[in-house]
């Protein structure tokens, strides 16, 4: 009794950790409503931002309203990442190049998506689409 009962946890466990990390359901290659694009467009421009200790290596980077850009990652010292919510970027070094499309101009605020030390609260930059 007391085997069945603990398998049966154990069980409702697994599918309840499984449940929780399903992902955000968007396919491979769609575009979400701000036109971000996940992959399968072929980039019109590049963006290569690079991150040192406690800074990235340009208080703005300037993106194009409606074209495809390339935006590469690189970790030049330290570990870092970059987070920019409103585009739904997140890039690390493990996961460091994507495929974009900005549909809304705006300034956005890249932060340091990976806590890296005393000076992350202050790692941040711009992303201005135009």
């Amino acid at each position: 009794m007391i085997r069945r009962s603990a398998m049966l946890l154990s069980i409702a466990f697994v599918l309840i950790l499984s449940a929780c990390s399903g992902g955000n359901g968007k396919q491979a290659g769609s575009t979400s409503n701000n036109g971000t694009a996940a992959s399968g467009i072929k980039p019109e421009d590049e963006l290569v931002i690079s991150a040192t200790n406690y800074s990235f290596d340009q208080e703005e980077y300037h993106l194009k309203k409606g074209v495809p850009v390339e935006i590469t990652f690189k970790n030049e010292s330290g570990n870092h990442g970059i987070l920019v919510p409103e585009l739904e970027l997140q890039l690390t070094a493990k996961d460091s190049s994507r495929v974009i499309v900005p549909e809304e101009a705006g300034t956005f605020e890249m932060t340091c998506a990976i806590m890296c030390g005393s000076g992350h609260s202050s790692m941040s930059a711009k992303i201005i689409v135009e």
